[in-house]
């Protein structure tokens, strides 16, 4: 089976125009000094930059919304755009908003795209991802408490949400709960729409993390109480039952997007490791002229490049099979990705020294956001078991006692097999 990863010369000339686009536009955001509203108007004439290049929300097909772009494409934007933690929103692409937009445009309905899709994807608007709750364990939605109860023509929803990304700001949120207690443990949740003033819905606050400073603007992971909060019947994403179904057709593609910036945040990380190896001189030559920094780079490089086609190749899979028989191959990059990621900007702090260590260069906020990429969209032990799991599938135990590879019992079938062979050259002789 053949692999082709490439893209159009009219779309690589689409990525020349990133890549200019965020090192003048876009990097200067990260040490902006302004208000919530000030930044809003910051970003605005990017974003209308973006969209007249159509590369604006490109993770959606053009009849939903989007631009069309398949995931290598994808693939190849969010490594460019990731490199930046402001680079999705002036793309349309930042999540929660992304991974909401594809569940409302692959499950909503006519009135629910209308309300809340289209002007999501327009940038109008702002959502929320509710599931994770403080009292069950996140890397297990089926123990999820929170519940809606249909009285009438409502729902009535109950419970205590936190880490909902960007709660706080969200003009509504996507709150998966539990809707039939009884059914079995894939069956029990449904996703509901949640609009952000609906009377008992509490945003008690943002969560402080070790992202930090990332938090401001309102952005973040916010903890909200759920109290007798009613909303209609027809704010059901879906059918009744089906949350967790939803949720992981929006968390497969949306796993693979936060390893694709991985790829940008390594990269740029790693510039800045060869950059300072080739500036700073310790014992007499250059950092660069050290063995270990030389193992370090290398080591880098290879870890990237490694992470990168591993990305694509889901990436590709997705395109050509679908998200669900990527399902191996998005949980191999998602660990594996937030390893490289991790290392690779460890090390940049490392020969950085106290200036990487300290917040005059981005490297240290940076590590405290790869320290996150272990758990979110489930931790590296869910994915490593998954792995494991799919790939034992293709395996059966050798009949016996032996393994297969025994060379005893080999050498016995081999003389078996070769024995008129074995005896006619003797008998030649």
């Amino acid at each position: 089976m053949t692999w082709d990863f490439s893209t159009e010369p009219e779309f690589e000339s689409k990525l020349d125009w990133m890549r200019d686009f965020m090192r003048k536009e876009v990097y200067p955001l990260e040490v902006l000094d302004t208000d919530d509203a000030g930044f809003m108007r910051a970003i605005r004439p990017l974003q209308d930059q973006v969209k007249a290049q159509k590369l604006w929300a490109t993770h959606l097909p053009p009849d939903l919304g989007g631009q069309g772009y398949g995931q290598v494409k994808l693939g190849l934007m969010h490594e460019i755009e990731g490199a930046s933690v402001w680079g999705p929103i002036v793309f349309g692409n930042q999540a929660p908003d992304s991974g909401n937009s594809e569940v409302l445009a692959h499950f909503g309905t006519e009135a629910q795209k209308k309300r809340w899709l289209y002007p999501l994807l327009d940038g109008k608007i702002r959502s929320a991802f509710s599931m994770t709750e403080p009292g069950t364990a996140g890397s297990d939605p089926t123990l999820l408490s929170t519940t809606a109860v249909l009285k009438g023509d409502e729902w009535v929803i109950d419970g205590h949400k936190w880490f909902t990304s960007n709660g706080m700001i969200a003009d509504f949120l996507i709150a998966m709960v539990v809707t039939d207690p009884e059914a079995g443990p894939y069956e029990r949740a449904s996703m509901i729409i949640v609009p952000a003033d609906a009377p008992g819905l509490k945003k008690v606050r943002n969560i402080p993390t070790m992202a930090g400073e990332h938090e401001r603007f309102g952005y973040g992971h916010a903890e909200i109480l759920y109290e007798n909060v009613r909303v209609p019947e027809d704010n059901l994403v879906g059918k009744r039952g089906q949350g967790f179904l939803i949720a992981q057709a929006r968390l497969g593609p949306g796993r693979i997007h936060h390893c694709m910036r991985w790829l940008g945040q390594a990269r740029r990380a790693f510039d800045m490791m060869c950059e300072r190896a080739l500036q700073r001189e310790a014992f007499g030559k250059k950092l660069a002229s050290h063995q270990t920094v030389q193992n370090w780079i290398a080591d880098s490089a290879a870890e990237m490049q490694a992470a990168r086609l591993m990305t694509l190749h889901a990436a590709w899979v997705i395109d050509t099979q679908g998200a669900a028989a990527a399902r191996k191959e998005i949980s191999l990059i998602k660990f594996f990705g937030a390893k490289v990621l991790h290392d690779v900007i460890d090390r940049a702090i490392q020969i950085h020294g106290s200036l990487g260590y300290s917040s005059d260069l981005p490297l240290e906020e940076m590590y405290r956001h790869a320290r996150a990429a272990r758990m979110y969209d489930g931790p590296d032990e869910v994915h490593r078991v998954s792995v494991a799991r799919q790939i034992l599938s293709g395996y059966e135990p050798p009949k016996g006692m032996w393994p297969r590879e025994h060379v005893p019992t080999r050498r016995e079938a081999a003389q078996r097999k070769f024995a008129a062979l074995l005896e006619a050259a003797v008998t030649d002789a």
